[in-house]
């Protein structure tokens, strides 16, 4: 059995804000979300900026108390309650169809293992919190989603650096097409904290400028936090009970190549590899792609080697497509990127409109990529891929289809 494979609900929470409207509206104006980190102190960080969620509601669940739940947790609810009400389904009868549910995340519930951590200094071990320990784990906030909305099963939970979104949506895809299940909530949450804040800062990854993807003068990468949640179907599924369908899941590709454990490989072999099996899935030459979103930190090594791979994925239509980092305005999400940075595609599938590429003011010609430095429309916009390649050469790519299109 292999069946198309509807996006009939979406749901998204960034910096821009809470739900796809804000953010697709302040994404397509090329508006910053940076901001001041208040969560943790960074006066002893180069960088002192992030594309940090303001005012984030924590209130409103059933089943625990608010203030018990890490941060994780309430990125991830909302962008599911969106989600949820997108599709028709209602919370009730989605628990009925007994969905697969898929998630990507890097962190997990790090904040709490921070608090952890910093009780058990200040007050010893004995008065440390150990429910801060399970709020901490990477499977935590998945279990805590599918018991406050009674839905049956546990979560599968990839933890695969930058592309543990892309995976979860990529693996979601082919359990929907294969005939595993009817329907599948799945997506990618990452909370800002200090952990990861000063781990890429003695990487020296971080930009003390603005975030510039493909820039000449890039500098680094700008840290971001939010959640992406997509529900999948089978089209006929969807079809069956008047579901909206928002876009396709054309294709997925994926792939390791083990370069090193920080630094992308320079010929972009392994992310190439990704982007050749996602189109061959998806059954699309390069011709047929109309827009690429792309990983896009704005580190030196990370878009060379994206470039590269692009442009050996796709050939002479390499040079050609229409390529942006919606990275330059929320921040890298981590294992939130790949699910909010699908939601933005299929966004601009169903506009046809590109988003921006901000601050690259001055496209490096090495990359030799066309990038779109401002908004733009795209009329005959039907095929689009969203790329998400993580340290230790992980690398993943998906095809989305605008609604209609054909299979």
């Amino acid at each position: 059995m292999r069946r198309r494979v509807a996006i009939t609900g979406m749901g998204i929470v960034t910096a821009h804000g809470i739900g796809k409207s804000v953010n697709w509206s302040r994404t397509l104006a090329g508006e910053s979300g940076f901001r001041p980190v208040t969560l943790f102190d960074t006066s002893g960080y180069r960088t002192r900026t992030a594309g940090e969620v303001k005012d984030l509601p924590v209130a409103g669940w059933r089943r625990f108390r608010s203030s018990r739940l890490d941060r994780a947790s309430h990125l991830l609810r909302l962008a599911f309650m969106e989600a949820v009400e997108d599709s028709g389904w209602g919370f009730d009868r989605l628990s009925s169809a007994a969905p697969v549910v898929v998630l990507g995340t890097t962190l997990g519930g790090m904040p709490s293992g921070e608090r952890y951590h910093e009780e058990f200094l200040r007050k010893g071990p004995a008065r440390a919190r150990p429910s801060l320990l399970f709020d901490h784990l990477a499977h935590s906030q998945g279990l805590h989603l599918m018991e406050e909305f009674g839905l049956p099963g546990v979560p599968r939970v990839y933890t695969n650096a930058c592309a543990s979104g892309t995976n979860a949506v990529g693996h979601a895809f082919r359990a929907v097409r294969g005939g595993e299940c009817d329907v599948a909530v799945c997506g990618g949450y990452d909370p800002l904290c200090e952990f990861v804040f000063a781990g890429f800062h003695s990487l020296q990854a971080l930009t003390q400028d603005l975030c510039r993807p493909f820039d000449r003068d890039r500098s680094g990468m700008a840290l971001g936090e939010g959640a992406g949640v997509l529900l999948l179907e089978g089209m006929d599924h969807a079809r069956s009970r008047g579901a909206p369908v928002f876009g396709e899941v054309a294709g997925y590709g994926e792939s390791t190549d083990a370069f090193h454990m920080t630094r992308p490989d320079p010929e972009g072999r392994g992310a190439a590899d990704a982007m050749e099996s996602a189109l061959a899935d998806a059954a699309e030459n390069p011709e047929a792609v109309g827009y690429v979103n792309a990983h896009g930190t704005g580190t030196p090594f990370n878009d060379a080697m994206e470039s590269a791979a692009i442009r050996s994925a796709m050939g002479p239509e390499g040079a050609r497509v229409p390529v942006s980092s919606t990275k330059s305005m929320i921040g890298h999400l981590l294992g939130g990127a790949g699910a909010v940075e699908a939601i933005l595609t299929v966004q601009a599938l169903r506009d046809r409109r590109l988003p921006p590429n901000v601050n690259c003011t001055n496209p490096d010609p090495a990359c030799g990529l066309r990038i779109v430095t401002a908004a733009e429309d795209a009329p005959s916009l039907s095929v689009a891929i969203s790329n998400s390649f993580g340290f230790g050469g992980s690398n993943a790519t998906l095809v989305f289809r605008r609604p209609g299109g054909t299979p």
